[in-house]
């Protein structure tokens, strides 16, 4: 039921964009779609709470890292930017890589696997960093590769939004809507992202007092989230 309502509020938003870009493209002006333009924001949130865009591999590897909360942002702001910024790039640049069918519509194979096949790889070094590494902190750096590798997904919308913007030819407004979709799909993983990171201090707090429990589940927390992720990976390139 909730899933409908929100595929709903989607097909909505997008008609009214689809209405504001005719208009402008008929010569309407940038006062009715600039007042519409925050809606951009709503649509990439609400887009963001639909299966995919990485929430999974997000909540993952932040519950198997030990990162504080402002780096958890940066990784959620990294995917959110690769994410969109990844359909934007293909609709100006290499449309022809995206499947014109209505069915795979915002596809890039290539880039899928690459994605996945890179946090595989991020899977296997935390599996191989809980079994032999000491207790470590998780760096931002390391984090923020991690959203640009679990980003490099399209998002279909935003494919949709620029390629209907382009037709009628004011690439300008799918910019524009694309940015404001950007920083709804932030909002979305980064709500995600705080409560991965709450998770696992509300865990560490739990067991203050037995640091080498604590220690022990820490590294399988990590070494599970690093087979999660290895396991994701594996089953998106072979099955999907």
């Amino acid at each position: 039921m909730m899933f409908q309502q929100i595929v709903d509020v989607q097909h909505e938003i997008y008609l009214a964009f689809a209405g504001h870009i005719k208009e402008f493209a008929a010569g309407g002006g940038w006062a009715s779609f600039l007042a519409f333009l925050p809606m951009g924001i709503v649509f990439g949130a609400v887009h963001a709470m639909t299966p995919g865009h990485s929430k999974s591999v997000l909540a993952t590897y932040l519950t198997g890292s030990s990162m504080k909360a402002h780096k958890a942002l940066l990784v959620s702001m990294a995917l959110s930017f690769t994410h969109v910024s990844m359909a934007v790039l293909i609709a100006l640049l290499a449309l022809p890589l995206v499947s014109h069918s209505f069915v795979d519509a915002g596809s890039a194979p290539v880039l899928q696997a690459v994605s996945r096949g890179l946090l595989g790889l991020i899977g296997l070094w935390m599996v191989w960093s809980a079994l032999f590494r000491r207790a470590h902190t998780h760096s931002s750096g390391e984090g923020v590769a991690v959203g640009f590798m679990a980003g490099l997904i399209p998002c279909p919308l935003t494919l949709f939004v620029m390629t209907f913007a382009m037709i009628h030819q004011v690439i300008i407004t799918g910019l524009l809507f694309a940015l404001s979709m950007m920083l709804g799909v932030c909002a979305t993983l980064s709500a995600v992202a705080l409560l991965a990171v709450m998770f696992h201090e509300q865990l560490a707090r739990l067991m203050s007092t037995r640091p080498r429990l604590l220690a022990v589940v820490s590294k399988s927390i990590e070494a599970a989230a690093g087979v999660i992720l290895v396991a994701v990976a594996l089953h998106e390139i072979v099955f999907v």
